[in-house]
């Protein structure tokens, strides 16, 4: 039987008033944290709860209406935010969409997260005042939107008031401090550039003698946005850099310079269980420090993409606390991946993922936090690039250029305005982004170029980097060690018929990738693996073509690359492979598809050695010499067979 008022929520007074129905009455199940700053229970919290009391067989039990998950904070539990800025306001209207109220505090008087949050005046860093919010708003769990806060406040306030704090103190104290935050991932063995302390103008000159110049001066502290980054280009710069980063007793240290080709990123969600899933890899180009344009996926090989997602995923393991994380990446040359930093919140890098993903990395980050059930975080269209809008002058000229820009975005199909509603225009100050959704790279950098020419400019030129870096690591097959070759296949079963190719092209030295792409499992990637094949330096691709067979013809739809197609006979076919073959030998005219026998992906290898073979002498060597070889094999078994007759022959 439903109790008079039980649809309204209740307060602690009424809360405690009901707990006399009965001693025992059970609590809703909230997972309790393992470690210290989270040892208070949600459920204690019952007064900041839609409650329904129910009777049945003569006892009396409370259920939550609002319960997400067995282990979660209810939909009813307050969200506080230290911080009211864009990113709180795109994370308001995210936890709005979800049904969560959220609070915040931040200084500025019409902060733009008031548009979707109940907001407080009072700054992030002052102790009372954080202690204040938690109290006053009834805050169940705390997060932030800025990572330069109060943390001994956080630790004070976990232990005085018991909210839930995400993610922990602990680690946005590792992640404040620079410096710390690189010794941290060291110690874990995160790829990093080398760093060193810098405490005096001595240790600057044997950070030049032993870097080398350049290399970056940073502060330990208070530093975002390119700023607290000083380049030191020679010795004669040291005492400038040091005097404008604040002087050595403001805590500076010493990284030396990555000679990157690309500059890489990529949004990771903990949950509250340690439990880490990441969004794509997006390139991100940055103006005057600040990122200016971001394009997922990166336009770099997957194993590439790969390996950055795993230095990343490593480093956000070794943290502590739930939510979302931006992680900054280095892409070298010669192919390594180096941690540049990471952001304990939503970040500049990953605002594409609002049109571009399943769930936006704002939404993620209030289920994180909540330890609500993580969303998906793939792409729903072949690339998204974001653009930024940035304060171009001061006032209003400022914002008569600013929606200008914004004009133009809302005439261009598949671009979407996101506006800040900041107070004053300045320059250099972040107002918005444009969000562009394409099925294709090119289709979105045409609309990025009719919208920002020189932001299309900056991606075409570190694409040309990449792709002279990769060359400059070997002109030729035998010594390049980037893929020439892409084997793929729309299943691992496939493996067996598939590994035949990659074993003759290991024969011959051919540098290769081997992956599953599917065509209809996953055509995002399917798509994207073909577009980008040439531009990644492959000259030719192997393709598996079993059960539907589709996989050939489709890449060959969509590269202007040689596609090879194996016909597979799968696990329980009935056609024994005839109809992948004759599925390839009919493609239409312009999409020219070749093929061997079935199963013959020796052959494939062997196809594809001779269109690199073509242009490469080395590898025209190797195949002559090959040929040469079978053919003397056959000489010898022919003049064997003569000498001892066929009775006496053995094969």
């Amino acid at each position: 039987m439903l109790l008079k008022g039980a649809n309204t929520r209740l307060n602690r007074r009424t809360a405690s008033d009901v707990a006399g129905l009965g001693a025992a009455l059970p609590q809703p199940s909230v997972r309790r944290s393992s470690t210290a700053h989270r040892q208070h229970q949600l459920a204690a919290q019952a007064g900041r709860r839609v409650s329904v009391v129910l009777a049945a067989a003569g006892t009396m039990q409370q259920e939550d209406v609002t319960s997400v998950s067995a282990t979660g904070a209810p939909r009813s539990a307050v969200l506080g935010v230290l911080g009211g800025g864009q990113l709180g306001r795109m994370m308001a209207l995210a936890a709005a969409n979800l049904g969560v109220r959220m609070k915040c505090l931040d200084p500025t008087p019409d902060a733009p997260a008031a548009v979707a949050a109940e907001h407080m005046e009072g700054h992030f860093r002052d102790a009372a005042a954080i202690e204040d919010f938690v109290k006053s708003k009834g805050v169940d769990v705390l997060t932030m939107e800025i990572e330069h806060i109060n943390t001994d406040a956080l630790m004070q306030a976990a232990k005085d008031v018991k909210v839930d704090i995400e993610p922990s103190p602990e680690t946005i104290r590792i992640i404040q401090d620079k410096f710390a935050q690189k010794q941290h991932f060291a110690a874990a063995g995160v790829p990093l550039p080398e760093f060193r302390n810098i405490k005096c103008r001595g240790c600057m000159e044997g950070t030049g003698k032993a870097f080398g110049y350049p290399f970056m001066l940073k502060a330990k502290r208070l530093a975002y946005d390119g700023r607290g980054n000083y380049v030191v280009k020679t010795e004669a710069d040291i005492d400038a850099a040091a005097a404008a980063l604040g002087g050595y007793e403001n805590g500076l240290y010493a990284e030396k310079f990555a000679p990157f080709v690309k500059e890489l990123a990529v949004m990771v969600v903990r949950n509250r269980d340690g439990g880490v899933v990441s969004y794509p890899i997006v390139e991100t180009i940055h103006k005057n420090n600040i990122c200016h344009v971001t394009e997922a996926p990166a336009g770099v090989p997957p194993a590439v993409q790969a390996q950055a997602r795993a230095v990343a995923e490593k480093a956000i393991a070794c943290l502590s606390g739930a939510g979302i994380f931006g992680v900054e990446m280095f892409l070298l040359g010669d192919g390594t991946i180096l941690l540049n930093e990471v952001a304990p919140r939503p970040h500049n890098s990953g605002h594409y993922t609002m049109d571009g993903c399943v769930t936006s990395q704002f939404e993620n980050h209030v289920r994180a936090v909540l330890g609500w059930p993580l969303g998906e975080t793939r792409l729903n269209a072949g690339c998204a690039i974001m653009l930024n809008l940035l304060g171009e002058a001061d006032g209003d000229e400022g914002v008569r250029i600013a929606h200008q820009q914004m004009a133009a975005a809302y005439a261009t199909p598949g671009a979407k305005v996101h506006w800040y509603g900041k107070d004053g225009m300045k320059l250099g100050r972040k107002v918005g982004h444009i969000n562009i959704v394409a099925n294709t790279r090119e289709e979105a950098r045409a609309k990025l170029g009719q919208l920002d020419a020189g932001g299309l400019a900056a991606l075409q030129k570190t694409d040309a980097a990449y792709r002279a870096a990769a060359a400059a690591a070997g002109a030729s097959a035998g010594d390049s060690g980037k893929p020439l070759v892409g084997i793929i296949m729309g299943s691992d079963s496939d493996l067996a018929t598939m590994k035949a190719a990659a074993q003759v092209l290991e024969e011959f030295g051919v540098p290769l990738e081997l992956t599953v792409v599917s065509a209809h499992r996953t055509p995002e990637r399917m798509f994207e693996y073909a577009r980008t094949a040439h531009q990644r330096g492959l000259k030719a691709i192997i393709a598996g073509a079993g059960g539907a067979a589709h996989l050939p013809g489709m890449v060959a739809a969509m590269t202007p690359l040689p596609v090879i197609g194996v016909p597979v006979k799968p696990s329980g076919a009935h056609l024994d492979g005839l109809d992948a073959l004759l599925s390839i030998v009919q493609m239409p005219k312009g999409v020219p598809v070749a093929t061997v026998a079935i199963g013959n992906a020796a052959n494939a290898g062997l196809l594809a050695i001779r269109v690199i073979a073509a242009s490469d002498p080395k590898m025209l060597d190797k195949m002559l010499a090959y040929q040469n070889g079978m053919t003397e094999t056959v000489l010898n078994k022919a003049a064997k067979l003569e000498e001892v007759g066929w009775a006496a022959y053995k094969m």
